[in-house]
């Protein structure tokens, strides 16, 4: 009886959450009538990709979806690169100021992101960089989330392996790049998703940080698409479409590196 309740309980904490994904989904297929229906049904009476034909139409998808993916790789290599490196040497490395670089990066975790957004864009335009693919990676290129996660999982790499690895000569960068990092794959993973997922959605900084419309990211577009009330009276279909069109590459790479994430969930703690 309590497996049976568990399963209940569970079951509807799933619906609520995949709940409005399932309705915008099955939208972005229903034609005019199906979305003004009262009541409303979820299932599409005539599936259509109308929706799909008229955004593209209306909005140069492939410029923004192109944007959105040249951003959002980039930073995930960026976080990728500089948060395991920062976080190899916090965790091996003895050198003076480390517990006080640390405490900086657990310092800057309690900062809420929006209220760099003004030091943000006063760095970048006194640079020169507003309008710039560089504005939209930048700022972004390493985060104390992902520092601090590369520092807690190199931590578990037993030290005697990194000295036995030094006493035959191997360099710092050698013991990284081909000891530590084949070690922490499920981190890496997960910090691709989470760094991947915040970027690719990543709304209120493009917005702040481009004023040309052909450096808009697909979320930004779609926004000020919304917002046209030449464009987008009696649109909610092409809406729904579009914002499923940003969803779509999330799930892929959640699905492409969901192994490594529950390694890491299931390993965390372990030593």
């Amino acid at each position: 009886m309590r497996r049976a309740l568990t399963y209940v309980l569970l079951s509807l904490g799933l619906l609520v959450m995949t709940g409005p994904f399932l309705w915008m989904a099955l939208a972005a297929f229903k034609t005019p009538a199906d979305l003004s229906a009262s009541p409303p049904a979820w299932l599409p009476t005539e599936w259509t990709l109308a929706n799909f034909s008229e955004l593209l139409d209306r909005m140069d998808v492939g410029l923004f979806f192109g944007n959105s993916v040249v951003v959002a790789v980039f930073v995930t290599l960026c976080n990728l690169v500089f948060c395991s490196m920062v976080g190899y040497a916090l965790a091996k490395l003895k050198f003076a100021g480390k517990k006080a670089v640390f405490g900086v990066v657990m310092a800057a975790l309690m900062v809420p992101g929006n209220l760099m957004l003004m030091p943000k864009f006063v760095m970048m335009s006194k640079l020169s960089l507003i309008d710039t693919y560089a504005a939209l990676i930048l700022p972004f290129a390493a985060g104390a989330f992902g520092v601090f996660l590369m520092r807690q999982f190199m931590s578990t790499v037993p030290d005697e392996l990194l000295e036995a690895a030094r006493v035959d000569g191997a360099s710092e960068w050698y013991i990284f790049w081909r000891i530590v990092i084949p070690q922490v794959k499920p981190a890496l993973a997960t910090l691709s998703i989470f760094v991947f997922l915040g970027s690719w959605n990543n709304f209120l900084w493009p917005l702040v940080a481009t004023n040309d419309p052909d450096k808009y990211t697909l979320p930004v577009a779609l926004a000020t698409f919304a917002t046209d009330p030449t464009q987008s009276e009696g649109a909610n279909g092409v809406l729904m479409a579009g914002a499923l069109l940003i969803v779509l590459p999330v799930l892929v790479v959640f699905v492409l590196l969901q192994r490594f994430f529950t390694q890491s969930i299931a390993t965390a703690g372990l030593k």
